[in-house]
């Protein structure tokens, strides 16, 4: 049996002169050099030196529009709080000692103007910063047809979903603008009554009779009684019997109104003499005298009480008789309690003659 070797070529064995690969040649990345480095800032420098020009507009316009949206929106904020401190200073003097100056008082104008200067302040600067916003975006070649219809659709659902906030905001914009009440007016709201303690573009604060704070959204009232613009009227009604002197009752109601128009602190909230309007109606046993007379806001109450105790004291002092009711019990005289009784009965005694008569006789004895 013959083996056979097979032939190895010395060439395809690697030599030990051979030098062998080193992993650094195989798969390093490529060290640039200082010639590509060069290369690349010439570019970069190249490319900067044909767009610097571009750059340069298009940042001296935005500086332009940024320097003249913040000089016009501070040159529109000073012109509207002067036009609004003038405009208070305007409604004070045209009538200084008027009834203007005595329903709106200092704090009630003050509340006002801030509220009218925040309002036009706040749309100036949104108009104006607004269309500076949409400016700049325009410089930079940014197309603005998708920007603003996004911003109308959202625009669209806030709307929907804010509804009745933007109702109370629009409702107390009018009504600080038509200056339908004010900080310390007494008014009938509807949903609550009292003093207005507060002013403001979305709730109005009122103190109520018992001390409690109504918040009120502007938007919920639909009407509004203003019990402090104006005057106020106060009335009262006297009841007396119908056969009293109408010409004496008259002349003590006169003389107690003549004399309350003239004392102090009367003759300032009286605001017209206290008349005496006559006779309101007439009943078989009553009859009622009305008075009548302007006062100062607010003022009606106190007016009719005291109006009420000189009329009480005047009528006790002169022997008029004040009646209550809408019809007055007569007089009847006091009668004997035991009147309507009647006597003990005679059978009441088992010994009276009477009760002895009608008693049944005893039934016969059968012993013997």
């Amino acid at each position: 049996m013959r083996l056979e070797v097979p032939a190895v070529s010395l060439s395809a064995v690697p030599s030990a002169a051979d030098p062998s690969p080193t992993p650094s040649e195989s798969g390093a990345p490529r060290v640039p050099t200082l010639q590509d480095a060069q290369e690349t800032a010439g570019n970069a420098a190249g490319w900067v030196e044909e767009n610097w020009s571009t750059w340069l507009a298009i940042g001296l316009r935005v500086l332009l529009i940024l320097v003249i949206a913040m000089v016009l929106r501070i040159v529109v904020r000073r012109a509207i709080t002067k036009m609004v401190d003038r405009m208070s200073r305007t409604g004070q003097a045209v009538n200084p000692t008027g009834l203007s100056s005595l329903l709106v008082n200092a704090e009630r104008r003050r509340q006002r103007s801030q509220a009218i200067g925040s309002v036009l302040r706040s749309v100036a600067s949104f108009l104006i910063l607004g269309t500076a916003a949409l400016m700049i975006l325009g410089t930079f070649q940014i197309n603005l047809a998708p920007l603003l219809a996004s911003a109308g659709v959202a625009g669209v659902a806030i709307g929907f979903g804010a509804r009745n906030l933007v109702t109370d905001f629009l409702s107390g914009v009018f009504m600080i603008l038509e200056d339908q009440y004010g900080v310390g007016d007494t008014i009938d709201a509807g949903v609550a009554s009292g003093e207005v303690i507060e002013v403001g573009l979305r709730v109005t604060k009122l103190r109520g009779d018992n001390g409690e704070i109504w918040y009120v959204r502007n938007g919920e009232v639909k009407r509004i009684g203003n019990l402090s613009q104006g005057w106020a009227t106060a009335g009262v009604d006297v009841t007396v019997r119908a056969d009293e002197d109408l010409d004496r009752v008259k002349a003590t109601l006169s003389e107690v109104a003549e004399k309350m128009g003239k004392e102090e602190p009367w003759n300032e909230l009286l605001w017209s003499p206290i008349e005496v309007l006559g006779l309101d109606s007439v009943l078989l046993d009553s009859m009622v005298v009305r008075l009548s007379a302007k006062t100062m806001p607010g003022k009606s109450l106190t007016v009719e009480r005291e109006l009420r105790w000189r009329v009480k004291r005047a009528f006790d002092a002169t022997g008029i008789r004040i009646v209550g009711g809408a019809t007055a019990a007569e007089d009847v005289e006091a009668s004997d309690p035991t009147a309507g009784v009647a006597p003990p009965s005679v059978y009441s005694s088992t010994i009276s003659p009477q009760s002895v008569a009608a008693s049944p006789l005893p039934p016969p004895s059968t012993t013997k």
